[in-house]
């Protein structure tokens, strides 16, 4: 199975500074990507119609997709594990605080079928919009991760995370020490377009996209109900 993993802040002319809690970016930090390019994106690079719409949702903050692939899960809609296309200027592999060794010291520690403990991690604050494709990957949800960045994008992927062929490994003392009890931790193809033109897929089981409001100006509202076309509620 595939999901298409969009954030908004994707279709800017920049990335905009992370605004404090509760504010958005200045409507100056970027342009917003004209309608008509963003259909071309949807359309011809992701193979989205709006005569056929995915089913999905939009939320405000990224790491609501986790939740709203644990419903699917438990739905029997989604299996795992499942490939996942991100779309954003940000990986949100937690290259900045609270960093990874929460990911690889705590949760890989556990059984992989007691990982998914999505609210104990957010009362911990340990998970947020910002790592929570991290915390996927070590729920072993993931099959295959597939990253198209905005040409803008700063490099953020954390280079632990990266086996010598350019793969995610997610590994640590703590997770050698328990690959008796959980077995070794999978190798995941991890793709990365720097160049979003370059990238074509189709076939998705699940569109998800998420607002950022704090990555994004308000004038980017609008990308909201253009993907809200592509997408069955």
């Amino acid at each position: 199975m595939r999901v298409l993993d969009l954030d908004m802040d994707f279709f800017l002319s920049d990335p905009c500074p992370l605004a404090p809690l509760g504010e958005r970016p200045d409507e100056g930090c970027a342009r917003v990507w004209r309608d008509e390019d963003v259909i071309r994106f949807l359309e011809e690079q992701c193979g989205l119609s709006r005569r056929h719409p995915v089913p999905g949702a939009i939320f405000d903050t990224h790491d609501k997709a986790l939740d709203f692939w644990h419903a699917r899960m438990q739905e029997g809609r989604l299996t795992t594990p499942f490939e996942v296309v991100h779309v954003d200027t940000h990986s949100d592999l937690a290259f900045g605080p609270p960093g990874t060794n929460f990911v690889l010291n705590v949760v890989l520690s556990r059984l992989p079928q007691q990982r998914a403990a999505i609210d104990d991690y957010h009362k911990a604050v340990e998970l947020d919009e910002a790592n929570y494709l991290l915390f996927a990957l070590a729920f072993r949800w993931i099959s295959r991760l597939t990253y198209v960045r905005n040409p803008r994008s700063h490099q953020d992927i954390p280079r632990q995370l990266l086996d010598s062929d350019g793969n995610i490994h997610l590994r640590s003392f703590i997770s050698q020490m328990m690959e008796g009890k959980n077995g070794k931790e999978p190798v995941v193809p991890f793709d990365v377009y720097d160049d979003y033109r370059q990238f074509k897929q189709t076939g998705y089981d699940f569109v998800t996209m998420a607002q950022s409001p704090r990555y994004a100006p308000e004038s980017a509202d609008r990308i909201m109900e253009i993907v809200r076309q592509y997408i069955r509620f």
